[in-house]
């Protein structure tokens, strides 16, 4: 690692301001201090922290948290841009979701999070060509936390995905930077052709609960696409759309729906 890249590992202000909450978290309730301890305050970096909460969260029977742990920490060790990734998701979180009043609280106890950090290690592995692995670890993501993400799809930073239940997001499908996605979304194709076949999420998107996007197509970046919406057409950027199948019903009504996180319509 370069040293200017270095020096900048060792200042976190997220990593910082999640160990301040654990400590403060444990005066509040010290039956959850071993859990904050051996999650938070035992790790020196956040990279630590997510290896070990990653681990402990897909072991099982067939793998070991150390065989896991190990992988992790390699995965965090070649590429620091999945530490910067989960920053940015933190961020995103605690912005956008009401019920999120601190940044520990998503590395603790959402799903969501913790579900997508998973992701991005198998789709480390997938980029390192580690295919098998990379399924395994997609595997225990969908049986652990009920969502499933195919490790070669690419997905950016500051990305908020609430409640988190039964998304499925495909193998060719990619997601912008700065995205929120509600519980049953699905970025899936249209049939079993095995080219590129799954949709392509712009910047800044808001999807509402239970929206289906479906096939090779474009969702423009800062679009709304209302709940329980079929989308099977590409959509222009900054427009929202809704029904089944979904057509345009408007401007999307601000600069980033995905931060506003308003899915009202506007009333005729």
């Amino acid at each position: 690692m370069p040293e200017s890249r270095a020096r900048l590992a060792e200042l976190d202000p997220v990593w910082d301001r999640i160990r301040a909450e654990a400590e403060q978290a444990i005066l509040d309730e010290p039956l959850l201090g071993g859990l904050i301890h051996s999650s938070v305050l035992h790790h020196a970096s956040l990279a630590r922290a997510l290896a070990f909460r990653i681990s402990m969260k897909l072991a099982s029977g067939e793998m070991s948290e150390q065989i896991l742990r190990e992988i992790a920490d390699e995965a965090y060790a070649a590429d620091p841009d999945l530490v910067q990734a989960a920053r940015a998701d933190i961020a995103a979180v605690y912005d956008r979701d009401p019920a999120c009043h601190r940044f520990l609280q998503p590395l603790l106890f959402f799903k969501g999070f913790q579900a997508l950090q998973s992701y991005r290690l198998g789709h480390w592995l997938w980029r390192e060509g580690r295919h098998d692995l990379a399924y395994f670890v997609q595997t225990r993501v969908s049986e652990m936390f009920g969502l499933d993400i195919h490790p070669a799809a690419r997905v950016g930073q500051g990305i908020m995905i609430d409640h988190a239940h039964s998304i499925v997001i495909g193998e060719t499908a990619v997601v912008g930077d700065n995205v929120s996605m509600l519980h049953s979304v699905t970025l899936g194709g249209t049939g079993k052709e095995e080219s590129d076949r799954h949709p392509k999420i712009g910047s800044g998107v808001l999807i509402g609960a239970g929206a289906k996007v479906l096939g090779n197509i474009s969702v423009g970046d800062c679009c709304r696409i209302a709940a329980g919406s079929v989308v099977l057409e590409d959509i222009p950027p900054k427009k929202t759309v809704a029904g089944v199948p979904a057509r345009i019903v408007g401007e999307a009504g601000c600069a980033q729906p995905s931060v506003t996180m308003d899915h009202l319509l506007a009333q005729g």
